[in-house]
């Protein structure tokens, strides 16, 4: 393996704390770009790479039947991997400075009704033990917070001010936000919380979200336990904990919640991200129009 791309694993693993996974994703699209090179362009390393020969490199997954959105994370991949040359100063300028990213067309998120987030929290039995009440809790968290499912397993249990009744999250590119609490949110906290002091784990862990072996939770077992729960109320094919946070946005603009305030509840940059929400949004108040407008009274 190229000695840059090791050092920069040994980055993704130790700075920036990335999963295993993530990081086997970001080192196999570098290494596909590598080997792209020495095919068609034996005399060219890593480091003297132009945008030119990207470009190339996108012309030919683009022939071989990638989707935009696959060349656009692969694509993402060498973007970080030439910021972090040079952040170790092993090139002067990235070759991906002015690149802009293919056009890929947005998937309307089917988000579960209200009937269906109802059912669970009335419906479905949580056993009143540590792991029912953990589960029960991360559900709570996504549908009455709206947060993202890093942002969960990133939870510390400092982050939790039962005293102003906020939850501090800590976003993408490291920005912080604090969301309200509700009450039946607090209460389950409270409930999790003494039911985690009183579990004999060896180490104990500042991390909020925990496993029954006392480790901090991977992503694929914060998307089982959404997926399996809901699974028992929902016929729908996406159950995700993404599909939750769509939930939480769609739910609130129904119920007349301000487009400006859900934007900064879900930490988006801009309103042009929040604004998918709103398609969903749109079919429940025609839905009201239909039935409301006299014009339409038959």
């Amino acid at each position: 393996m190229d000695q840059n791309i090791i050092a920069f694993k040994e980055y993704l693993v130790k700075e920036k704390n990335y999963s295993s996974l993530t990081v086997l994703a970001y080192v196999q699209d570098i290494e596909a770009f590598q080997k792209f090179l020495e095919i068609d362009y034996k005399e060219i390393s890593l480091v003297d790479v132009s945008y030119g020969l990207i470009r190339s490199w996108i012309v030919f997954l683009v022939e071989n039947k990638n989707s935009n959105k696959t060349i656009n994370r692969k694509i993402a991949s060498l973007r970080s991997f030439y910021k972090f040359l040079l952040k170790i100063e092993m090139i002067a300028i990235s070759p991906l400075l002015k690149h802009k990213s293919l056009k890929v067309p947005k998937k309307l998120q089917i988000p579960f009704s209200e009937q269906e987030t109802k059912a669970i929290f009335e419906i479905i039995d949580f056993p009143e033990d540590f792991e029912g009440i953990r589960n029960r809790l991360i559900i709570e968290l996504f549908y009455t917070t709206g947060i993202r499912r890093a942002e969960l397993i990133g939870l510390k249990k400092s982050n939790v001010d039962f005293h102003r009744k906020t939850l501090k999250v800590l976003g993408k590119r490291n920005k912080e936000r604090f969301l309200p609490l509700l009450p039946c949110t607090i209460t389950l906290l409270t409930n999790y919380l003494t039911l985690l002091e009183k579990e004999n784990f060896e180490q104990k862990s500042e991390m909020l979200i925990l496993s029954k072996k006392g480790n901090k939770v991977s992503e694929s077992f914060v998307y089982r336990i959404i997926n399996d729960y809901f699974s028992g109320v929902s016929q729908k094919v996406k159950k995700s904990p993404h599909v939750l946070r769509h939930t939480f946005a769609t739910h609130l603009l129904n119920n007349g919640a301000d487009l400006n305030s859900v934007k900064e509840l879900l930490g988006h940059a801009s309103l042009s991200s929040t604004q998918i929400y709103t398609h969903s949004s749109l079919a429940e108040l025609k839905k009201v129009y239909e039935g409301a407008h006299p014009r339409n009274q038959k």
